[in-house]
């Protein structure tokens, strides 16, 4: 390319990703619980729901602007590191941690009822996530050679381990870093693991298949954290938690109907390692972590930052268009593009 066309196609790039940025931005709702946010679940426009260590739960029904607070009674220690929500009534909560705990409400929170739970050390539950407000699955770490992989038909009422739950390598383990390390829907499963490797683990009602991810992988802080998409563009993203501002192999792309031998690495990359990232919709991808938030409008080719605050999660309604975070100290917050209306 002609040096003087080069800097031109590089100067509007950078114009263009200024103005994207101004025009987005990070609004702080609610940051006053001594607790660290992993759990977000965000079920319309007003309802949303957040867990987080210290037995903490969060419900919202106008959009963000309030929280109702409770420590879950009896379970004060309790790490909820994921929550799927179906209505301001109705959550399952999962903690990490001993004893591994699923746990139901169908009253608003009010009262909690134990599903599951293990008291064996070497169960650690990482996420949880449902097809449908019936059929989910519960991941936790392997144990000889297996991911820990439960599944529940009613709501979470009831849970099942998996006859056919995915084989581990040595040192592979996913993270309970955003509860979006694993994803369903009625046609499809799939899971992101990092540590020893990162790959993509796709259960296709018949089989597991194993796919090698080329994210930075090695120790057990590296590896993928979360990925978002649909049928022709999936977003991985990750990096290493302990060396937060790495921007080498953060976010990864795929075009091909999640055939990731055949992706590629973005042309620009976050600032640094990203715990979640979550689809808008069209080519638009919002992704967060303890280096910043960064926004993508092309499918995941190129990335900017729109603010630089750690957060742990990322999430658009399952129907509507509000977008929250959050993250450590109760720390919650609105991509402002979207803003509740009254």
């Amino acid at each position: 390319m002609n040096p003087a066309l080069k800097y031109a196609a590089i100067l509007i790039t950078v114009i263009l990703t200024a103005n994207t940025s101004s025009a987005q931005g990070i609004k702080i709702l609610e940051q006053t619980q001594s607790t660290s946010v992993r759990g977000l679940s965000v079920v319309n426009d007003k309802v949303a729901w957040v867990s987080g260590s210290k037995g903490y739960i969060g419900l919202t029904v106008d959009g963000g602007t309030t929280w109702q607070w409770q420590q879950v009674k009896g379970f004060e220690q309790s790490d909820f590191r994921d929550i799927e929500a179906f209505s301001d009534q109705k959550a399952v909560i999962m903690s990490s941690g001993i004893p591994a705990l699923i746990m139901t409400t169908a009253n608003g929170g009010k009262s909690w009822q134990v599903n599951y739970r293990n008291d064996d050390k070497a169960y650690f539950l990482d996420a949880m996530a449902f097809a449908d407000d019936k059929h989910g699955y519960t991941l936790g770490d392997p144990i000889n050679g297996k991911f820990v992989l439960l599944e529940t038909k009613d709501g979470g009422h009831n849970w099942k381990s998996m006859a056919n739950a995915p084989a581990a390598l040595p040192n592979e383990a996913c993270f309970a870093a955003s509860g979006t390390c694993i994803a369903a829907d009625k046609n499809t499963l799939q899971i992101v693991t990092g540590g020893s490797v990162s790959r993509l683990l796709s259960w296709d009602n018949k089989d597991w298949v194993y796919q090698a991810l080329p994210i930075l992988h090695g120790k057990e802080s590296q590896g993928a954290f979360s990925f978002a998409g649909e049928s022709s563009t999936m977003v991985f993203v990750g990096g290493d938690y302990q060396d937060n501002h790495r921007a080498d192999s953060v976010a990864y792309v795929a075009n091909f109907c999640c055939d990731v031998t055949k992706a590629g690495f973005p042309q620009r990359s976050p600032a640094g390692f990203q715990s979640c990232v979550n689809w808008l919709g069209g080519s638009n991808f919002i992704s967060t972590g303890t280096s910043g938030t960064n926004l993508s409008t092309d499918g995941g080719n190129t990335w900017a930052r729109i603010n630089d605050e750690s957060f742990n999660v990322c999430q658009q309604a399952k129907h509507g268009k509000l977008v929250l975070l959050a993250g450590d100290k109760g720390k919650i917050a609105l991509y402002e593009p979207y803003l509740p209306h009254n």
